[in-house]
């Protein structure tokens, strides 16, 4: 089992920059890979940005250039970086886990809203 939990959401104006974070515990050796999705209401939830425990990293097209995904190996914590937000960021945005054991693990998700 692997437990996920996020931190760093709120309001933000346009233009602006937040950091989230997920700290992940428990069976964190089976973890090779974590990131964030978002889900916008009325839409499906989406991938943001993943990392790879080899540093890899992807991204949505529409995050490019504004959020910057890392990780900090020795706090098993995954940070995301957003800069430049546009309204259009906001949603629920949810770290997940992908585990050895092939199950996805999911946060409790941690709202961003940009708006002035």
């Amino acid at each position: 089992q692997v437990q996920l939990v996020e931190s760093g959401g709120g309001l933000v104006q346009p233009g602006g920059s937040l950091r989230l974070s997920c700290a992940a515990s428990g069976s964190i050796f089976r973890i090779y890979a974590m990131g964030w999705y978002r889900q916008a209401p009325g839409k499906q939830r989406e991938l943001v940005a993943g990392i790879t425990s080899g540093g890899s990293t992807n991204y949505a097209d529409s995050v490019k250039g504004r959020f910057t995904i890392s990780r900090d190996n020795a706090k098993n914590t995954v940070f995301l970086q957003m800069k430049s937000l546009k309204p259009e960021d906001t949603a629920v945005y949810y770290c997940y886990a992908d585990s050895s054991d092939y199950v996805k693990y999911w946060g409790q998700g941690t709202q961003v809203t940009v708006s002035s």
